[in-house]
């Protein structure tokens, strides 16, 4: 069966072609957003089922993926850098530094409507960073459209001394959680046998 990944990330769209599963992309248009004084792991939740829900209008049919990532320096989220200069200063706060990255993850099933939403926490240490560290990797443009200013993925892995928790939450999507969330929904991963298939009968667009 396939799934509709609401999403233009090649980072996610690696992750989900890992769990083997057949999908196709269909690009939200709801916005990035972060709001002062809210809570980082509600926001990424309501932002990934917003877009999980606009994707969805567009089928009569189907499984949506949504997903919303930040990174959390003590209260304050970080986004996506949008000046190199934005970017510096946030690899400058992030060095020796504990941060946490949380991703929400939003499944919709059409027609049924039957929505679920998850957030996944990985805490992040970066080592010490020299300014010369930072330099370099602002030279290789890796930096940018990624929350925080790295890709753990990349060479930005150079910039990390350890994680706790799930490392493709990180990368932007956690393949366990959202495994876990497909199968409530009657789609089979590694050969799980499938718990629940109301609301998912294929796929077709409404037009």
């Amino acid at each position: 069966m396939k799934l509709i990944l609401a999403s233009q990330s090649p980072r996610r769209k690696q992750l989900l072609e890992q769990l083997g599963l057949s999908f196709i992309i269909s690009t939200s248009g709801v916005e990035e957003m972060m709001a002062a004084g809210r809570d980082p792991e509600q926001l990424v939740k309501e932002l990934a089922l917003a877009k999980a829900k606009d994707v969805a209008a567009k089928f009569s049919s189907g499984v949506v993926i949504g997903a919303d990532t930040l990174v959390v320096l003590g209260d304050e989220p970080l986004g996506k850098p949008s000046t190199q200069y934005e970017a510096r200063e946030m690899l400058q706060r992030l060095s020796g530094r504990m941060h946490r990255v949380v991703t929400g993850v939003a499944v919709v099933a059409v027609p049924a409507q039957r929505m679920m939403t998850e957030c996944v926490t990985t805490k992040v240490k970066f080592r010490e960073l020299s300014s010369r560290n930072i330099e370099a990797y602002l030279a290789t443009g890796e930096y940018i459209d990624k929350a925080g200013s790295y890709a753990i993925q990349g060479i930005g892995a150079l910039l990390v001394e350890g994680i706790d928790g799930c490392y493709f939450n990180v990368v932007g999507l956690p393949l366990v959680k959202l495994a876990e969330m497909l199968q409530k929904v009657g789609i089979q991963v590694l050969g799980e046998k499938k718990s629940d298939q109301r609301g998912v009968t294929g796929l077709s667009p409404n037009h």
